[in-house]
């Protein structure tokens, strides 16, 4: 039974994962890449709750971690990817969940979520580099929120019209 609700969600989780290390290069704006993996991040803690969010958001972050190979500090996605699900877990409403996802809400959590893990991934990431962590975020971590709230638009849509095509 519990099999059976969560392999859907592993699929979906592996499908994002692949395409955020293979096609999302693709989509680069000079340096800036949208989160895709933070995005369903967000979208499983609106419709499952912090624990599995949390779980999510530790299992994403290690493997992305693992596939980025020596260039990356290892831990780090898995530590900002946790705490991103921990903190999305704080505005599921179970009996709210589509009006949620299909509307500005899923817009507005995503670009919190996105700032948060942007702002502590820069601070980690830049430590010792010589580069100020506010150069980084203002650099990278704030054109990534907004370029992965402006990609978190297709599954607002997507879930709007469910919303309204359902009876």
């Amino acid at each position: 039974m519990l099999t059976r609700r969560l392999l859907p969600d592993i699929i979906l989780s592996a499908l994002v994962l692949l395409l955020q290390t293979t096609v999302v290069e693709f989509l680069a704006v000079h340096t800036i890449v949208p989160d895709l993996v933070l995005i369903w991040i967000v979208v499983t803690a609106l419709r499952r709750g912090q624990i599995p969010a949390t779980a999510a958001g530790f299992s994403m972050g290690l493997v992305q971690d693992l596939v980025s190979g020596p260039d990356g500090m290892l831990g780090l996605s898995a530590l900002t990817k946790t705490i991103a699900g921990f903190l999305a877990g704080y505005f599921y409403a179970e009996n709210k969940t589509p009006q949620i996802l299909g509307s500005y809400r899923l817009l507005l959590i995503t670009g919190i979520v996105s700032l948060v893990h942007n702002a502590l991934y820069f601070v980690l990431f830049l430590q010792g580099s010589g580069i100020r962590w506010t150069d980084g975020i203002l650099s990278y971590g704030l054109p990534s929120t907004a370029y992965t709230v402006a990609v978190a638009l297709i599954p607002m849509l997507i879930f709007a019209r469910k919303q309204v095509s359902s009876p």
